[in-house]
């Protein structure tokens, strides 16, 4: 099956993290991504800009959702992990989650197809075809024990409606439990129309939020926790190249792309 529009900006994420794992201290040290890269583009790491660390931000979010979900395992060890729009992350190794977890990766049929050639299968992880907003999805997946959602590089490319539909829905389908997941700013989702990437792939964000922790007005049900730095992270600043790490610092000078980006964490 061919991959289209938004489906296609798993690649950069992918090899912003195999490129990840070849640096000297690695963020998220993900050897499946390096693994998954080089069958899926053997020369993605050459050329001019082909092994540049820019993408390093997006490692860092990763590393930042892996974090929170290992947290919240480890005082929930019964619980469903619904990770959306899940591409080919390896995330459910990297966490390597007891028995006792019930792990739905769901993402497109072409993309879980991809996923079936290219990484292993896991006990008690189900593989789910479909697009997130068609909720029918939900039927597949237990109820009664607390869940955790993680959405990495999904809700910009949802509508608002969408978001509050599947933010609504989730909560009251679950007694207790968390969501972690990425935005961008108003003006980020505004200017996705000229970005290259999203260009590239027929993909622009479609919502944004310059104060997302008010997306805990969605339901009563709802709190904002907190959030993990992304474009300033200490952590980017310490492990990434020197050049890498100059671009940040001067593109941080500006609080438009500063706060461009958030990883954000809800519980209910």
């Amino acid at each position: 099956m061919e991959l289209a529009g938004v489906q296609k900006t798993l690649s950069p994420v992918l090899k912003a993290k195999a490129l990840d794992n070849r640096l000297p201290a690695p963020i998220l040290g993900d050897t499946y991504a390096e693994r998954v890269m080089r069958r899926l583009d053997p020369g993605y790491d050459r050329g001019r800009f082909g092994a540049g660390q820019l993408g390093l931000s997006a490692v860092v979010r990763a590393k930042a959702l892996d974090d929170w979900a290992r947290e919240f395992l480890a005082d929930h060890r019964e619980a469903v992990v619904l990770n959306l729009g899940c591409g080919l992350d390896a995330r459910v190794f990297r966490i390597d989650p007891p028995a006792t977890v019930n792990w739905f990766d769901l993402d497109f049929p072409a993309v879980v197809d991809l996923r079936r050639r290219h990484l292993p299968p896991r006990e008690h992880c189900t593989l789910i075809g479909s697009d997130v907003t068609d909720l029918t999805w939900l039927e597949r997946i237990p109820r009664g024990r607390p869940m955790l959602m993680i959405a990495e590089g999904l809700v910009p490319y949802l509508t608002e409606d969408d978001l509050r539909r599947l933010l609504v829905t989730l909560v009251d389908a679950f007694p207790t439990g968390q969501m972690l997941f990425d935005t961008v700013s108003v003006a980020a989702w505004r200017g996705s129309r000229w970005d290259p990437i999203g260009r590239r792939y027929n993909a622009r964000f479609r919502c944004g939020f310059d104060d997302p922790a008010a997306l805990a007005d969605r339901h009563p049900r709802l709190r904002y926790v907190g959030e993990a730095p992304m474009n300033d992270s200490p952590l980017l600043m310490e492990r990434a190249p020197t050049a890498t790490r100059r671009v940040y610092r001067l593109l941080n000078l500006f609080p438009g792309f500063r706060r461009s980006s958030r990883v954000l964490r809800f519980r209910f």
